[in-house]
């Protein structure tokens, strides 16, 4: 077991091309800050952070998987860069998660994310694809400002009533095929601008 001084001194050296810190499966007690942080690659696939993460203002030179990851408290990347790859994928938030204002270079890979108490994804910027597919989420839940450039895949995503989606641009492919608000079906009216094509 390693508590949050050990993995920011981990995190915390120069970050070298394929190269990544494996802390798969590592259960976290303490709540992990990582605020205002340069981090070098890891993979936190299936980690449990018990007492939630704040990594706001962080910066991730190198891959950042957090694939399968739980978390048991409020957890703050906002303003976070992502600099390669960042992977959410069946994640689940047991507490509110904060992604404003972050921005992702690589994939934003949030497929299969549970949210069952709110996230705020407001005035995000993602260069490359941002997957949602399969996501589910509760509370208040909301995408406003935000710029995808790589297209917004939403493939059979369920989101709550009230999700906001004003002023957001979607440049490349929209699928929205399944996907929900409220039980209602998505379509590319209910977001600020889309450019491309749009799967419904």
């Amino acid at each position: 077991m390693m508590d949050s001084a050990d993995i920011r001194a981990q995190l915390s050296r120069p970050w070298k091309h394929g190269e990544a810190v494996d802390l798969r499966g590592l259960r976290v007690t303490e709540r992990l800050d990582l605020s205002g942080l340069a981090l070098r690659g890891v993979d936190f696939t299936d980690a449990v952070f018990e007492a939630g993460v704040t990594a706001k203002d962080a910066r991730f030179d190198g891959l950042a998987w957090f694939k399968g990851a739980v978390f048991g408290a409020t957890s703050d990347f906002s303003g976070a860069m992502f600099v390669n790859d960042a992977r959410f994928d069946a994640a689940v938030f047991d507490a509110a998660a904060d992604f404003s204002g972050a921005e992702f270079r690589g994939i934003a890979g949030f497929s299969n994310a549970r949210f069952p108490k709110g996230a705020d994804f407001r005035a995000l910027t993602c260069y490359g694809n941002a997957d949602f597919a399969d996501v589910r989420a509760q509370g208040d839940v909301s995408f406003a400002g935000s710029e995808f450039l790589g297209g917004f895949w939403a493939n059979r995503t369920a989101l709550p009533a009230g999700s906001d989606f004003t002023d957001t641009e979607v440049h490349g492919r929209l699928w929205l095929r399944g996907a929900t608000r409220d039980h209602i079906k998505l379509s590319a009216q209910d977001f600020g601008l889309s450019f491309g094509y749009t799967w419904t």
